[in-house]
Formats: C-alpha cells, sequence, structure tokens
C-alpha cells in the first residue's frame, strides 16, 4: 500500500511537471490519470490473488476467472477448489507463461497435438477436472491420463460418424468447451458435459463444412470432347 501511495504521487507530480512544460494532452488530468493506473493495479492485483466463492451449481464461474487471467496473459499454476457450509471456494494460483508452453503441456501430459490456443482451453478443462474430482495430490500424468479417458474420449466418440471429419478432435473439444461456457453464461448455471455436446453438434458441427473436403477438394473430369479439325478441304 505504501508502494502505491508512493507511485500514485510520483506518477501525479512528474505529469503535473509535462503539464507545466507544455508537453501533455490539454484533455488529460494529471491526478485522474495517476489514480486509475492505481485502480488499474488493484483490479490486476485481485483477479491473481483473490479468492471467489459461489453455490456448487454455478461452478462454470471457473471457467471465467481462468478466461480472464488468460485475456492478461497468465496461466493456470494451482486450482483449488473448497467446499464449505457457505458454498465452493476456488483457490487459483496464476503464473506467467511462455509462448508455446501450452502446447507444449498437453502433448507432454496426454498425446495430443494441438494449437497453443486450442491447448490452453483443454488443459484448463483438465485443471478444472483435477480440482473438481479432488485429485489434486495425485500426479499430474495419472490425472491427465483419467481425463481422456473418462472426458475427451467419450465425448470425440459421442460425435456421429459422418460429422467426424468435419474438424479434427482437438478442435471438436475445443469448440465444445467454448460452446459450453457460452452456454453457461447464457443461462447462468453449470452445463453439464453431455447437454454442451449434444447441443454442440446440433447447432454447431452439423454446419461445418468437412476439413477434408476444404483441404483436398474431390476432382472430377472436366475433359471435353476436342473436335477434330480437318484442314483437308472436302
Amino acid at each position: 500500500e505504501n508502494d502505491l501511495e508512493v507511485a500514485r504521487v510520483n506518477i501525479a507530480g512528474e505529469l503535473l511537471d509535462l503539464e507545466a512544460g507544455g508537453r501533455l494532452d490539454e484533455n488529460a488530468d494529471a491526478v485522474d490519470v495517476s489514480n486509475r493506473i492505481v485502480a488499474q493495479y488493484r483490479t490486476l492485483w485481485k483477479e491473481l490473488t483473490g479468492t471467489e466463492q459461489f453455490d456448487v451449481k454455478e461452478r462454470w464461474r471457473i471457467n471465467d476467472r481462468v478466461e480472464r487471467l488468460n485475456a492478461l496473459g497468465f496461466d493456470i499454476e494451482e486450482l483449488s477448489i473448497h467446499t464449505t457450509e457457505g458454498g465452493s471456494q476456488v483457490r487459483i494460483q496464476p503464473k506467467v507463461v511462455d509462448a508455446g508452453h501450452h502446447q507444449r503441456r498437453l502433448l507432454r501430459l496426454t498425446g495430443i497435438d494441438a494449437g497453443e490456443n486450442q491447448a490452453r482451453r483443454l488443459l484448463n478443462d483438465l485443471d478444472s477436472y483435477r480440482a473438481r474430482n479432488g485429485r489434486d495430490l495425485l500426479d499430474e500424468e495419472m490425472v491427465a491420463h483419467e481425463w481422456v479417458s473418462r472426458v475427451f474420449e467419450p465425448v470425440i466418440r459421442s460425435i456421429p460418424r459422418d460429422l467426424r471429419g468435419r474438424l479434427e478432435p482437438a478442435e471438436v473439444f475445443h469448440e465444445l468447451l467454448e460452446h459450453r461456457w457460452f452456454m453457461s453464461q447464457e443461462e447462468e448455471r453449470s452445463v453439464s458435459l453431455p447437454e454442451a455436446t449434444t447441443a454442440y453438434i446440433n447447432d454447431v458441427l452439423r454446419h461445418r463444412r468437412d476439413e477434408r473436403l476444404l483441404i483436398n477438394p474431390p476432382t472430377s473430369s472436366m475433359t471435353l470432347p476436342i473436335p477434330v479439325v480437318d484442314d483437308a478441304v472436302p
């Protein structure tokens, strides 16, 4: 708090000096800018360190928190859920990660090769699964294997045969999780994975073009008969 107050005063002072020298935008308020910087820092601090408490039926809010952290450039190092009389309390420990971190971690844990954004969302679901089911103390690779066999693979197998070529499995699961998140936000409840899967198949996947057709479009004969021109005079 002392550091924040020192920063607030110093920033305002420096901006006032610029204003006095005619080097600050005339519409800028030095004190307001300084206050907003400190307020933004407090918001970031709360997002990174704050705990949340909610009803068991509102666990979809975990995804909201994780999405906000991802947007700020942070990954989840640790996620734990504690059930109390007043509801469930979520504790999330963020960390900064380098480029390609999610892709490498997902491949190492599950053998699934996916793009960075896809991998991040799949890992978020894996970490949530681990916290929801009390697997925090188990080896990460063991939990990942369990998640693949109990969550990822059943979803992929549930896709109708005629739709399986529309997207790669990792992209299907990525889009499904995103669809589930939007459904939960809109309905303000935790939408189950089977319910979200049915809605995703009917509302999204059936309207997707087959990736195989986009990459290797079917060819057909376009050869037309070429008339023979006889130069000889009849």
